[in-house]
């Protein structure tokens, strides 16, 4: 194949997977609604509109000799038109064929031009055969997980994966826009002619005012020089000819901002339209996601959505993507209660969840999710924020139920009795929120005990650019988002107080923290010399300090900063991947004079102001000081390999470690010394990790001890089992990380 054909192939392959895209989303998005038994006249047409889809993608995958794809597709034809015909039944295990080939598909058309593993390609054999067999006429829940018969039976096919390739490709990221949009966008770029044009106009006007000064200033030395009166004439006349020009000229320079500024707003309006994308493109996947993360919980369930059809900014969209995820994971791991519980409590088995958008005046998206479940359990979140240390036991009693449910936002805070890979870490909704607010939006939650959990979501439709404060801090500029600055103030300084050693000032009748901007930020502060509001370079009062009231989730700080200058519309920048979380700093901007200054994240101000040490110390006495504060772990693991992991991580975080080789000594030890927490393996020889945390939690003097399994046991019944014998979290050894594990380690000691 020459180069030539080689590059179209390329081509080719790239459009022949956006297509593919397509029918693989409608195909998923049958089988979700098939597998919610749907009436009659709907199944039949579900069941058409899947088998067209799957005929197209293996016309499509012929026509580009992709034979694997082609060949799936055939057996899955097959099995479909079985279906439209009755001659076999629909069930939910032949749905779950269905799915995995899907996901085969997928992969093979991500894959398209890389070879396939071995041992994918006996998983599609394997696949292929059992879609054979439910094209053949008769009840398919007898043949469809029928394995050839053998001496032995053969081991469970590894998952398709892709193949390995010896360079990364580059990732391009398409976006499919309607040719109505792409018009306006070229005739907009057409009109920009003029203005390109224009600006050469003012080019040669300027050449022609800088040639009539030097030529004004050439005759007004002549005539200093000689003394000639006609010259000096000369040079009144040329001035006022110069004078007209220039003024001709700023004229026509205001009507050309005055052009390219309205070009350039519906200039970027229409850009904004042409990256508007259903927001479909999002939730296409996430009734299959729920319907697995469902079955592997034991539980059943459903997601019904509306409004996919609305269209959001595509940036939007990316970064809704993971709080949906986090939110959808609440749903299952904390909402939907398991089919047994669901039946006493007289609800459906299968539990509902609602996902809706809707667009609002404003250019805004409302955004509501919400489950039939269990709800929040007040009492319980009660428990968790006064154990966080969060609030005291007296602010606590001053909220009403609504107040307490927001807590959940909390980071740290969880209703979860144990800590796995789906909940019990107290960081989701933390997490949720964060990214929430950081496109704009805002989130809240509703519950009822018994009857579901309601969350509230509303964001911006498109990023645009807001409103910001410019101040200095630490002799440098910043820029404080303007949307939850309370007031700006003038202190002096007898209006600042020492409470406890910290200061505060009135405000409303209120005392409220005041803390100096640049401490927060870890910089030297400068003296109050500058300017305090106003433009940078005014003078301004002396002995006063500007101050910044900041309200973020309830609460209020007085940011104390050097000067404040002036309030004006800014388009935020991302710091790039090698920046991607830098504490205090959301992003970048930049000023009209063309200097880059950082935009402030308020909520991480918040966080670093409120650290009882985080202000008064450098990065390293405050590591001393939390080293000080660890505790001692005791490791289960019969593994010598993995037992000198676990104490090596934990003696690198700072831990005493001793280590046990099975539940036996472990129990042994836990009598013999004191310890703050126990980490054990499950399978272990003479007492496992089970028997060991059940004989901990009967012991009266060991019973409060927190205690995590760390195991390669990864089923839904060993889950359980470890919260019956009261682990506190549970950690699947497949989805290891250290960093996961210290972080569990810290909500308990």
């Amino acid at each position: 194949m020459n180069m030539k054909d080689a590059e179209f192939l390329k081509r080719l392959q790239a459009t022949f997977r956006v297509e593919a895209e397509e029918h693989i989303r409608t195909l998923r998005a049958c089988l979700v609604e098939l597998e919610q038994t749907p009436k009659d006249e709907q199944y039949q047409e579900l069941i058409e509109t899947a088998f067209r889809e799957v005929h197209s993608l293996k016309g499509a995958a012929r026509s580009v000799n992709l034979n694997d794809i082609e060949t799936i597709c055939k057996a899955l034809e097959g099995a479909f038109a079985l279906l439209k015909r009755k001659e076999t039944a629909f069930s939910l295990e032949l749905c779950d064929i269905f799915h995995q080939a899907s996901d085969t598909i997928t992969t093979l058309v991500s894959n398209v031009d890389k070879e396939m593993p071995p041992q994918n390609r006996v998983r599609m054999r394997e696949l292929i055969l059992q879609l054979s067999r439910a094209s053949q006429p008769g009840p398919p829940q007898e043949s469809l997980v029928q394995i050839p018969s053998a001496a032995a039976p053969p081991a469970e096919p590894p998952p398709i994966s892709p193949a390995p390739a010896k360079e990364d490709p580059v990732q391009i990221e398409t976006v499919r826009i309607p040719t109505a949009k792409l018009d306006v966008l070229l005739l907009q770029a057409e009109e920009m002619i003029t203005a390109k044009n224009a600006a050469a106009q003012r080019i040669s006007e300027l050449h022609m005012l800088e040639r009539a000064l030097a030529a004004w200033k050439t005759d007004k030395a002549r005539a200093a020089l000689y003394g000639a009166e006609h010259n000096g004439m000369m040079t009144e006349h040329n001035f006022h000819e110069f004078q007209e020009q220039l003024s001709s000229f700023v004229r026509a320079m205001e009507q050309d901002e005055h052009t390219l500024k309205h070009m350039v707003d519906e200039h970027l309006e229409a850009m904004k339209s042409a990256i508007m994308l259903p927001v479909a493109t999002l939730a296409e996947a996430f009734p299959a996601f729920i319907r697995q993360l469902a079955r592997d919980e034991g539980k059943e369930a459903e997601l019904h959505m509306r409004g996919s059809e609305v269209e959001m900014d595509k940036r939007i969209l990316d970064e809704l993507k993971d709080p949906l995820i986090h939110l959808l994971r609440n749903c299952i791991g904390h909402g939907i209660e398991k089919p047994q519980i669901r039946r006493q409590k007289n609800k459906p088995v299968r539990g509902a969840i609602s996902l809706s958008f809707s667009v609002r005046e404003g250019r805004k998206v409302d955004i509501v999710l919400s489950d039939d479940g269990a709800g929040i359990d007040i009492a319980q979140v009660r428990a968790a924020t006064l154990k966080m240390g969060i609030l005291s036991n007296d602010d606590i009693e001053k909220l009403g139920s609504s107040e307490m449910r927001q807590m959940v936002f909390q980071s740290g805070i969880s209703t979860s009795p144990i800590v796995t890979d789906i909940s019990g870490h107290g960081l989701g909704l933390a997490i949720v929120k964060e990214k929430v607010k950081k496109i704009g939006g805002a989130i809240s939650v509703e519950s009822e005990p018994g009857a579901g959990t309601t969350f509230h979501m509303q964001v911006p439709v498109t990023l645009a650019t807001f409103r910001g404060i410019l101040i200095q801090a630490g002799g440098h500029l910043f820029v404080m988002p303007a949307e939850g600055v309370e007031h700006v103030l003038r202190a002096a300084p007898h209006d600042i107080y020492t409470i406890e050693n910290r200061e505060a000032i009135q405000f409303e009748g209120c005392m409220i923290p005041a803390v100096k901007l640049a401490d927060v930020l870890g910089m030297p502060s400068k003296d109050n010399d500058s300017p305090s509001v106003g433009q940078p370079g005014q003078a301004g009062p002396k002995n006063f300090t500007p101050m910044l009231i900041i309200t973020y989730s309830g609460r209020r700080i007085a940011f104390q900063v050097e000067a404040i200058f002036e309030e004006q519309q800014i388009l935020v920048k991302g710091l790039g991947k090698q920046l991607d979380r830098v504490r205090n700093i959301t992003g970048a901007t930049i000023l009209g004079n063309g200097k880059v200054v950082p935009v402030l994240n308020v909520s991480d101000l918040f966080c670093s102001a409120l650290r009882p040490s985080g202000i008064k110390h450098g990065p390293g006495r405050q590591a001393i000081t939390e080293k000080s504060k660890m505790g001692r772990i005791l490791v289960a693991e019969d593994s010598i390999t993995a037992r000198t992991l676990l104490k090596n991580i934990l003696e690198t975080a700072g831990y005493q470690v001793s280590t046990a080789t099975d539940g036996i000594d472990g129990f042994t030890q836990l009598h013999n010394s004191e310890f703050d927490l126990v980490v054990s393996d499950v399978d272990m020889p003479r007492m496992n990790g089970f028997e060991l945390t059940a004989r901990i939690r009967a012991n009266k003097h060991l019973q409060e001890l927190p205690i995590i399994l760390v195991t390669a046991l990864e089923s839904r019944e060993d889950r359980e089992r470890g919260i019956d014998v009261g682990a506190n979290a549970y950690i699947i050894k497949s989805s290891f990380d250290q960093s996961n594990l210290l972080e569990v380690i810290k909500r308990f000691i």
